[in-house]
């Protein structure tokens, strides 16, 4: 019998492609002895003080209320991030619902938490926990890149990036060669150019 790994995972409520790989994760952990922990992150607290583009800009402005919500659930009910997660996810990825309180709300009523978590997205009453846990990330990956960020037997990489996400044993067997790269301390990159937009099916 072996130990069960443990892949924890950074997400950023807002991104499209943590979106893909949270959901290729829980694949994985349906075909593999793998417990999946999620973590959030803030794409918004890493392009603090960067020169953006206007539209991603306003995208990283859009960001905050999202990630504050979500953290407040991590830190108040961690056992119903992953299901907050997929419901806020669900609505704002395949329904384009925007990422306001109405579906923070409603997100968080679906999985039994208290709406009243939803005003974490306004108050930005927790910010500083969202720094520190953003800071967390960018030490263990760098500031060079964004979410999703995955650690696996203390080793964490950004990505993997994908699209659509397999599912069943063709997700697992991903994740097997994933695991085989990320346990070599020397690896660092592995990319090519995008030629898909996330395929939400």
């Amino acid at each position: 019998m072996t130990d069960r790994t443990t892949l924890d995972l950074w997400f950023d409520p807002l991104c499209p492609w943590a979106w893909m790989t949270s959901r290729w994760a829980l694949e994985v952990a349906k075909v593999r002895d793998v417990e999946l922990v999620f973590h959030v992150m803030s794409l918004s607290v890493l392009n603090e003080g960067r020169d953006l583009s206007p539209s991603y800009r306003k995208t990283m402005d859009n960001s905050w209320a999202g990630a504050r919500v979500a953290l407040a659930v991590q830190e108040e009910h961690p056992e119903k991030l992953a299901a907050f997660y997929t419901a806020l996810g669900t609505r704002i990825h395949l329904a384009k619902e925007p990422n306001q309180r109405p579906a923070h709300e409603a997100a968080l009523a679906e999985v039994g938490l208290p709406v009243e978590l939803a005003a974490a997205g306004d108050t930005g009453a927790n910010d500083a926990a969202l720094r520190a846990a953003q800071a967390e990330v960018t030490a263990a990956v760098g500031d060079e890149v964004g979410t999703p960020v995955i650690r696996v037997n203390g080793m964490s990489l950004f990505g993997p990036v994908m699209s659509p996400a397999p599912r069943g044993e063709e997700a697992g067997q991903l994740w097997d060669g994933f695991v085989n790269v990320l346990a070599y301390p020397g690896f660092f990159e592995l990319k090519r150019t995008r030629t898909v937009d996330p395929i939400f099916d």
